[in-house]
């Protein structure tokens, strides 16, 4: 199944490009693998792969992004080199490519690679109750950092666990017919927003049209 993460890098321009990892979101391991050394993560320093990444952040056109692949021959990283996107800025990643059921992780890398490692969380409740049959995965969640230490999150795995026992307390009261389905998103993000201390970042992201 993997553990899927999406990438964004920033460009020159302050857009981004979008790239996926298939393993990236397990325990967050993309943050510390990405250095100016490593822009594609690895554990070996490639000239070619910072050629690559650099020439990728100045491309304007799809054109040029296969001029740049077609130029190198390159062996699969751990992030794929190849982009789902190019010149986006980040409310588009967020609002139109991150499945938040599906994408366990969102990283951005800003112009020094400096990386913010996001964990996501998924507001549908169709696994949880009996009262939502469907949910969009995509606009439909919270993005939240952790903290580090010595090049590991902290409490990664509670932020994760607690969550989970949010959703099934709120699909609960769903089926007991105490919230709608929009004042049980509601109520999650008020959750997400009490947990997340000074030193963390909290992103909500809601349908309209969830009632």
């Amino acid at each position: 199944m993997g553990h899927r993460a999406l990438l964004a890098y920033e460009r020159p321009d302050s857009t981004y490009n979008l790239h996926y990892s298939h393993w990236g979101a397990q325990n967050l391991r993309l943050k510390p693998a990405i250095t100016e050394q490593t822009p594609f993560g690895g554990d070996d320093p490639d000239e070619t792969l910072q050629t690559v990444h650099r020439r990728l952040r100045e491309a304007t056109t799809d054109e040029g992004v296969e001029h740049v692949l077609d130029s190198h021959d390159i062996l699969p990283q751990q992030i794929d080199i190849d982009p789902w996107a190019i010149r986006v800025t980040i409310d588009e990643i967020i609002d139109e490519h991150l499945d938040f059921l599906h994408h366990e992780a969102f990283y951005v890398v800003d112009s020094d690679l400096r990386v913010t490692a996001y964990r996501t969380h998924w507001f549908g409740l169709q696994y949880d109750c009996e009262a939502v049959n469907d949910a969009p995965t995509i606009g439909n969640g919270a993005l939240r950092t952790v903290r580090w230490y010595e090049g590991e999150p902290v409490g990664d795995g509670h932020a994760q666990g607690e969550f989970r026992g949010l959703k099934n307390t709120v699909g609960d009261m769903l089926d007991r017919g105490v919230f709608t389905r929009a004042e049980a998103t509601g109520y999650m993000a008020r959750k997400l927003d009490h947990w997340v201390d000074d030193t963390e970042e909290l992103i909500v992201c809601k349908p309209r049209h969830i009632e």
